[in-house]
């Protein structure tokens, strides 16, 4: 088992980001399968809206979480009943998961940026994947926004559709690679040109969520989501 500590506090932050993550949740709900596996859980706070956009679907979700603490805090939230009982908690990254293990989908939610070997990573995920089960992975989008708060919180790179597309193994199929939150693209270069803020306040997140994710979810779907400052791509193992 490898453990680690989490560096930032990008994920009590947006914690309170209550549309985007169910635009977030809409967008990958299709997706999830009875067996699923989000590496990177945090605390939550993908697993409770994915789990309420597919009606508690799946029968089987295992929250990979490698910070003990994080780990700890998700056990208190299915013991709370704050998430579904279907979720079990293992304090671990993608190496500890057992040879004979196979999950319907694979989630890697605002993770696959912190990890260094990105590809060997979706390498190790892909080998997990059932035939026709599939690989989601959510990354904040282009190089040239990285800024101040994407080193605070331990972020190795930002992806365009190419960068991605390169480490994800070639056995899988793309599904769908597309940008999302037009808006809030305009807002991260403010901070990366202007701000240069490590870490957004809350009142900032909240006026992201409340103003600009709403927008943003129309002016994506006109833009043919060619625009945005996250990347959401699919692929599928063939059958």
């Amino acid at each position: 088992m490898t453990s680690t500590s989490y560096p930032g506090r990008e994920l009590e932050l947006f914690a309170g980001a209550h549309r985007w993550k169910r635009y977030l949740a809409e967008e990958m709900a299709p997706f999830i399968g009875r067996r699923t596996l989000e590496v990177g859980a945090g605390i939550g706070g993908t697993t409770l809206p994915l789990a309420r956009a597919t009606k508690q679907k799946a029968a089987v979700w295992v929250c990979l979480e490698p910070d003990p603490a994080l780990a700890r805090e998700l056990r208190a939230s299915i013991d709370r009943g704050v998430l579904p009982a279907a979720c079990e908690v293992r304090c671990g990254d993608i190496r500890s998961v057992a040879e004979r293990e196979s999950y319907d989908t694979i989630l890697y939610v605002d993770v696959l940026e912190h990890i260094l070997d990105d590809r060997a990573e979706l390498l190790r995920a892909a080998s997990h994947l059932s035939a026709g089960g599939y690989l989601v992975v959510l990354s904040p989008a282009h190089r040239w926004l990285y800024s101040e708060f994407d080193s605070a919180v331990g972020h190795h790179r930002r992806y365009t559709r190419r960068s991605l597309r390169d480490v994800v193994p070639r056995e899988l199929e793309q599904t769908r690679l597309r940008y999302l939150d037009s808006c809030g693209l305009l807002a991260s270069l403010a901070n990366r040109l202007l701000l240069k803020q490590a870490l957004p306040s809350e009142r900032e997140i909240a006026a992201w969520d409340r103003f600009l994710v709403g927008p943003s979810t129309w002016i994506d779907r006109l833009t043919g989501h060619r625009v945005g400052k996250s990347l959401l791509g699919v692929w599928r193992r063939r059958s």
